[in-house]
Protein backbone atom coordinates (compact mmCIF):
# COMPACT_ATOMS: atom_id res chain seq x y z
CA UNK A 1 0.00 0.00 0.00
CA UNK A 2 1.53 3.41 -1.05
CA UNK A 3 1.58 5.51 2.45
CA UNK A 4 1.99 8.75 0.47
CA UNK A 5 -1.83 10.13 0.46
CA UNK A 6 -3.36 7.37 2.26
CA UNK A 7 -6.21 7.56 4.71
CA UNK A 8 -5.16 5.89 7.59
CA UNK A 9 -6.90 5.69 11.76
CA UNK A 10 -4.40 5.05 14.44
CA UNK A 11 -5.92 3.86 16.80
CA UNK A 12 -4.14 4.07 20.65
CA UNK A 13 -2.20 7.14 19.57
CA UNK A 14 -1.67 8.33 23.01
CA UNK A 15 1.10 5.76 23.72
CA UNK A 16 4.44 6.15 22.56
CA UNK A 17 4.18 3.26 20.04
CA UNK A 18 0.67 5.21 18.57
CA UNK A 19 2.03 8.22 18.97
CA UNK A 20 5.00 7.71 17.49
CA UNK A 21 3.45 6.08 14.51
CA UNK A 22 0.92 8.44 13.98
CA UNK A 23 3.60 11.15 13.02
CA UNK A 24 5.90 9.12 11.18
CA UNK A 25 2.67 8.38 8.62
CA UNK A 26 1.83 12.15 8.72
CA UNK A 27 5.63 12.65 7.96
CA UNK A 28 5.05 10.17 5.12
CA UNK A 29 2.17 12.86 3.76
CA UNK A 30 -0.63 10.15 4.43
CA UNK A 31 -4.03 11.45 5.79
CA UNK A 32 -3.59 10.69 9.45
CA UNK A 33 -6.44 10.61 11.91
CA UNK A 34 -5.91 9.68 15.58
CA UNK A 35 -7.94 7.96 18.40
CA UNK A 36 -7.24 7.01 22.09
CA UNK A 37 -8.63 7.05 25.52
CA UNK A 38 -5.91 10.05 27.24
CA UNK A 39 -8.30 13.64 25.45
CA UNK A 40 -5.02 15.13 26.75
CA UNK A 41 -2.27 13.76 24.48
CA UNK A 42 -4.55 12.84 22.08
CA UNK A 43 -5.13 16.77 21.25
CA UNK A 44 -1.63 16.61 21.40
CA UNK A 45 -0.45 14.34 19.33
CA UNK A 46 -3.47 15.55 16.39
CA UNK A 47 -2.09 19.20 16.33
CA UNK A 48 1.35 17.68 16.11
CA UNK A 49 -0.15 15.99 13.02
CA UNK A 50 -1.33 18.73 11.25
CA UNK A 51 -4.78 18.99 13.29
CA UNK A 52 -5.99 15.28 12.73
CA UNK A 53 -9.10 14.42 13.11
CA UNK A 54 -9.35 13.01 16.66
CA UNK A 55 -11.98 10.57 18.43
CA UNK A 56 -11.94 9.33 21.91
CA UNK A 57 -12.61 5.34 22.94
CA UNK A 58 -12.90 3.64 25.38
CA UNK A 59 -12.15 -0.07 25.62
CA UNK A 60 -15.07 -1.06 27.71
CA UNK A 61 -17.70 0.43 25.08
CA UNK A 62 -16.65 -1.50 21.88
CA UNK A 63 -19.86 0.33 20.15
CA UNK A 64 -17.51 3.58 20.81
CA UNK A 65 -14.35 1.90 19.29
CA UNK A 66 -16.64 0.49 16.62
CA UNK A 67 -18.12 4.50 16.08
CA UNK A 68 -14.87 5.95 16.00
CA UNK A 69 -13.56 4.19 12.87
CA UNK A 70 -16.98 5.09 11.00
CA UNK A 71 -16.37 8.69 11.84
CA UNK A 72 -12.71 8.42 10.59
CA UNK A 73 -14.03 7.09 7.33
CA UNK A 74 -16.79 9.75 7.07
CA UNK A 75 -14.07 12.85 7.99
CA UNK A 76 -11.49 11.14 5.15
CA UNK A 77 -14.53 9.47 2.81
CA UNK A 78 -12.84 6.27 3.22
CA UNK A 79 -10.56 4.85 4.91
CA UNK A 80 -7.65 2.51 3.23
CA UNK A 81 -5.77 1.44 6.82
CA UNK A 82 -6.72 1.13 10.57
CA UNK A 83 -3.47 -0.25 13.12
CA UNK A 84 -4.31 -0.76 16.54
CA UNK A 85 -1.61 -0.16 19.12
CA UNK A 86 -3.56 -0.13 22.23
CA UNK A 87 -2.64 -2.04 25.20
CA UNK A 88 -2.24 -2.57 29.04
CA UNK A 89 -0.27 -5.18 30.76
CA UNK A 90 0.09 -6.02 34.82
CA UNK A 91 2.49 -7.97 36.67
CA UNK A 92 1.70 -11.55 38.93
CA UNK A 93 1.38 -15.05 39.62
CA UNK A 94 -1.70 -16.28 37.38
CA UNK A 95 -3.33 -17.85 40.69
CA UNK A 96 -3.13 -14.82 42.23
CA UNK A 97 -4.71 -12.30 39.41
CA UNK A 98 -8.00 -10.15 40.22
CA UNK A 99 -10.61 -11.44 38.34
CA UNK A 100 -11.30 -7.54 37.24
CA UNK A 101 -7.67 -7.38 36.46
CA UNK A 102 -7.78 -9.62 34.05
CA UNK A 103 -11.19 -8.81 32.99
CA UNK A 104 -9.58 -5.21 32.01
CA UNK A 105 -6.79 -6.70 30.19
CA UNK A 106 -8.96 -8.88 28.29
CA UNK A 107 -10.92 -5.70 27.17
CA UNK A 108 -8.16 -3.47 26.63
CA UNK A 109 -5.63 -6.19 24.68
CA UNK A 110 -8.49 -7.78 22.86
CA UNK A 111 -11.95 -6.64 22.76
CA UNK A 112 -11.27 -3.36 22.23
CA UNK A 113 -8.95 -4.12 19.32
CA UNK A 114 -11.26 -6.52 17.65
CA UNK A 115 -14.03 -4.11 17.75
CA UNK A 116 -12.06 -1.21 16.25
CA UNK A 117 -11.01 -3.53 13.61
CA UNK A 118 -14.26 -5.37 12.64
CA UNK A 119 -16.04 -2.43 12.04
CA UNK A 120 -12.80 -1.61 9.56
CA UNK A 121 -13.11 -4.75 8.17
CA UNK A 122 -16.05 -3.39 6.42
CA UNK A 123 -15.02 -0.03 5.20
CA UNK A 124 -11.08 -0.54 3.97
CA UNK A 125 -11.30 -1.65 0.48
CA UNK A 126 -9.80 -3.82 -1.83
CA UNK A 127 -5.69 -3.21 -1.76
CA UNK A 128 -5.85 -1.67 2.03
CA UNK A 129 -4.52 -2.75 5.26
CA UNK A 130 -5.56 -3.43 8.74
CA UNK A 131 -2.22 -4.50 11.69
CA UNK A 132 -2.58 -4.29 15.02
CA UNK A 133 0.34 -4.64 17.80
CA UNK A 134 0.72 -7.85 19.82
CA UNK A 135 3.57 -9.05 21.38
CA UNK A 136 6.26 -12.10 21.66
CA UNK A 137 4.50 -13.45 24.05
CA UNK A 138 2.07 -14.65 21.65
CA UNK A 139 5.10 -16.94 20.53
CA UNK A 140 6.01 -17.36 24.23
CA UNK A 141 3.79 -16.60 26.94
CA UNK A 142 5.44 -15.13 29.87
CA UNK A 143 5.49 -16.52 33.77
CA UNK A 144 3.97 -13.75 36.09
CA UNK A 145 1.92 -12.32 32.89
CA UNK A 146 -0.20 -15.11 32.12
CA UNK A 147 -3.30 -12.55 31.73
CA UNK A 148 -1.65 -9.98 29.23
CA UNK A 149 -0.35 -13.16 27.35
CA UNK A 150 -3.51 -15.14 27.15
CA UNK A 151 -5.05 -11.48 25.94
CA UNK A 152 -2.42 -10.67 23.42
CA UNK A 153 -2.70 -14.59 22.53
CA UNK A 154 -6.42 -14.14 21.80
CA UNK A 155 -6.07 -11.00 19.32
CA UNK A 156 -3.35 -12.79 17.22
CA UNK A 157 -5.47 -15.99 16.79
CA UNK A 158 -8.31 -13.53 16.24
CA UNK A 159 -6.20 -11.61 13.47
CA UNK A 160 -4.96 -14.95 11.84
CA UNK A 161 -8.60 -15.58 10.92
CA UNK A 162 -9.69 -12.25 9.60
CA UNK A 163 -6.75 -12.81 7.61
CA UNK A 164 -8.10 -15.64 5.74
CA UNK A 165 -11.47 -14.33 5.58
CA UNK A 166 -10.23 -11.20 3.88
CA UNK A 167 -7.63 -12.69 1.31
CA UNK A 168 -10.17 -12.48 -1.55
CA UNK A 169 -11.25 -8.90 -1.21
CA UNK A 170 -7.72 -7.98 -0.68
CA UNK A 171 -7.10 -6.54 2.18
CA UNK A 172 -4.15 -7.45 4.20
CA UNK A 173 -4.09 -8.25 8.21
CA UNK A 174 -0.96 -7.49 9.91
CA UNK A 175 -0.04 -9.41 13.02
CA UNK A 176 2.85 -7.28 14.40
CA UNK A 177 4.71 -9.28 17.42
CA UNK A 178 7.29 -6.53 18.68
CA UNK A 179 9.71 -7.40 21.28
CA UNK A 180 10.36 -5.29 24.82
CA UNK A 181 10.45 -1.37 23.33
CA UNK A 182 11.95 1.31 25.35
CA UNK A 183 9.28 2.92 26.44
CA UNK A 184 7.59 3.49 29.73
CA UNK A 185 4.53 0.63 29.12
CA UNK A 186 5.75 -1.75 31.91
CA UNK A 187 6.01 0.74 34.32
CA UNK A 188 2.20 1.83 34.05
CA UNK A 189 1.08 -1.87 34.81
CA UNK A 190 -2.26 -2.14 36.09
CA UNK A 191 -0.66 -4.33 38.81
CA UNK A 192 2.48 -5.52 40.10
CA UNK A 193 6.20 -4.59 39.20
CA UNK A 194 7.74 -5.11 35.96
CA UNK A 195 10.69 -7.72 36.39
CA UNK A 196 14.29 -6.44 35.75
CA UNK A 197 13.77 -5.76 31.86
CA UNK A 198 17.02 -6.28 29.14
CA UNK A 199 17.55 -2.76 27.06
CA UNK A 200 14.30 -2.46 24.57
CA UNK A 201 13.80 -1.83 21.11
CA UNK A 202 14.48 1.65 20.34
CA UNK A 203 10.93 3.62 20.03
CA UNK A 204 12.25 4.50 16.28
CA UNK A 205 12.51 0.92 15.40
CA UNK A 206 9.17 0.00 16.53
CA UNK A 207 7.51 2.54 15.22
CA UNK A 208 8.97 1.16 11.80
CA UNK A 209 8.19 -2.14 11.77
CA UNK A 210 4.63 -1.11 12.31
CA UNK A 211 4.70 1.39 9.43
CA UNK A 212 6.65 -1.46 7.31
CA UNK A 213 4.00 -3.72 8.53
CA UNK A 214 1.12 -1.19 7.44
CA UNK A 215 2.27 -0.58 3.88
CA UNK A 216 3.89 -4.16 3.40
CA UNK A 217 2.80 -6.84 5.94
CA UNK A 218 0.27 -9.61 5.65
CA UNK A 219 0.30 -12.24 8.45
CA UNK A 220 2.70 -12.34 11.47
CA UNK A 221 5.40 -9.42 11.17
CA UNK A 222 8.48 -9.40 13.61
CA UNK A 223 11.27 -7.50 14.10
CA UNK A 224 14.69 -9.55 14.76
CA UNK A 225 15.07 -9.04 17.39
CA UNK A 226 11.23 -10.42 18.40
CA UNK A 227 12.09 -13.51 16.61
CA UNK A 228 11.07 -16.84 18.66
CA UNK A 229 15.00 -17.66 18.29
CA UNK A 230 15.84 -14.02 20.16
CA UNK A 231 15.83 -13.19 23.64
CA UNK A 232 13.85 -10.64 25.64
CA UNK A 233 10.88 -10.41 27.85
CA UNK A 234 8.18 -10.54 25.64
CA UNK A 235 5.76 -7.34 26.82
CA UNK A 236 6.04 -6.55 23.13
CA UNK A 237 5.36 -2.68 23.58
Amino acid sequence: MELTGSRVLVAGATGEIGSGLALELHRRDARVAVAGRDPDRLARVARECGGAPAFGIDAYRPDGCAAAVRDAARRWDGLDAVVVCVGVTAFGPASEMDDAVAEHLLCVNALAPMALLRAAAALVGRGGALAAVTGVVVDRPMPRMADYSAAKSALAAWLDALRRELRAAGVRVADVRLPHVATAFADRAVTGTPPRLPPGLELSDAVRTVTEALAHGDGVVRHPAGTPAARGDGTGR
